[in-house]
């Protein structure tokens, strides 16, 4: 019985060690992942700084565009106005500016319909680069939860060293015991003297009891 917990750690020790290197390669390739989760990350970041730089360049052109053609339209208005008043046209400027304004107003929403276009586009991918941040997140937890599962294992790894070493030493002592103990050494004494049929009960007796000693 004694020598049984010597017997069966070793199998425990493969089982650790089995489990502690699995452990290791899983949160190696965590590390690995969130690496190429940051450098995506950095890339998406530089991505959206370029696209609000796109943004702003578009809505400062989009201001441009309309105030220009503000002042492009009532410039026409009074050309043909003055136009108009000197060769007595004035009954065909109504129908000249609504061709214009309206020429003017379809440019005008292809334009706006253009950059609507682009910024939702950039809208999408600010939603793909928040779920890239949410998973980043999850990932972080995850390695913190391994790291924490790590510190537990080297633990019990150093207190499983601990045990073995108690337990060789005492396997040592035990085997060392008969050749030490002054009783197991007094009772083989006694035995060996024990010849004729008369102290054969007793030799047994001191047999038994030196088998107890050594257990």
């Amino acid at each position: 019985k004694t020598y049984e917990p010597i017997k069966q750690y070793p199998h425990f020790i493969t089982f650790f060690f089995l489990s502690f290197s699995w452990k290791v390669q899983h949160l190696s390739e965590k590390l690995l992942y969130l690496e190429l989760l940051k450098k995506r990350e950095d890339s998406l970041e530089k991505q959206k700084v370029e696209l609000n730089n796109q943004k702003s360049t578009l809505l400062k052109n989009f201001v441009y565009a309309k105030r220009k053609m503000t002042e492009e339209e009532e410039q026409f208005t009074r050309e043909v106005t003055e136009f108009n008043n000197e060769y007595g046209l004035t009954s065909n400027r109504d129908l000249l500016i609504k061709n214009k304004v309206k020429t003017e107003i379809n440019d005008l929403e292809k334009e706006a319909a253009l950059l609507k276009s682009e910024m939702e586009s950039m809208e999408h991918k600010n939603v793909q680069l928040n779920a890239l941040q949410l998973q980043k997140n999850e990932l972080k937890q995850d390695l913190f939860a391994l790291q924490s599962k790590l510190q537990e294992l080297e633990k019990v790894f150093r207190e499983a060293k601990e045990i073995t070493k108690d337990l060789e030493a005492e396997k040592v002592q035990v085997t060392e015991k008969p050749q030490t103990d002054p009783e197991c050494l007094r009772l083989k004494k006694e035995l060996e003297n024990c010849k004729d049929d008369h102290w054969e009960n007793v030799c047994e007796t001191f047999q038994t009891e030196i088998e107890i000693l050594q257990m």
